[in-house]
């Protein structure tokens, strides 16, 4: 942007007058240098800006698909959601952290990742089932928690199977909690 673009811009949005504009000039300059350095780092970590939209969209589409069509009383919507956030989001963390020791069949994804995934959205979904139950919208069982670990297994499985190199696992992830958690839940 042109030093005399951006005081016109916060003269506009903000309805300043003239003279305090050029004060929120600074400011603007500020962000031009974080939102240069927020591209700079992605390219650092050699992200493109379709993966970069591949995987929040699937993430933020899991999410409102669980929010809109099982909400809070369904155990189906608690598994999507934990193996998403706490089993994919740490397995990632803990993954690369610790990851030393590779899958057989798939290089790319290692133990401490794949075991971390499905211990973290299993916990978290017990978690969860419990908080939801103290508000009546699921009924805690034994049963349930059952079904939650096999989706959380599911769910770990499928992520570490290579084709998830090919897939995103923000997309595969929930999608296989939709399909366990349907069968387990409602049979």
């Amino acid at each position: 942007m042109s030093k005399y673009f951006k005081p016109l811009i916060f003269y506009h949005l903000k309805q300043m007058t003239p003279t305090e504009a050029p004060i929120f000039w600074n400011r603007s300059d500020i962000i031009d240098k974080l939102l240069y350095l927020n591209v700079k780092f992605f390219h650092i970590l050699n992200y493109t800006n379709r993966e970069l939209l591949k995987g929040p969209l699937y993430y933020a589409l899991a999410a409102t698909i669980a929010c809109a069509v099982y909400w809070r009383t369904s155990p189906v919507a608690i598994a999507i959601i934990c193996n998403l956030c706490a089993g994919d989001g740490l397995a990632d963390i803990i993954g690369r952290r610790f990851g030393d020791w590779k899958l057989p069949h798939n290089g790319n994804k290692s133990f401490a990742g794949s075991i971390t995934m499905a211990v973290a959205g299993f916990l978290a979904s017990v978690a969860y089932m419990h908080y939801f139950s103290m508000f009546g919208f699921v009924t805690e069982s034994s049963d349930m928690i059952r079904g939650l670990l096999a989706v959380s297994l599911g769910a770990a499985l499928v992520e570490s199977l290579p084709i998830s190199t090919t897939l995103d696992d923000n997309l595969t992830v929930p999608l296989t909690s939709i399909l366990l958690g349907s069968l387990v839940f409602n049979s």
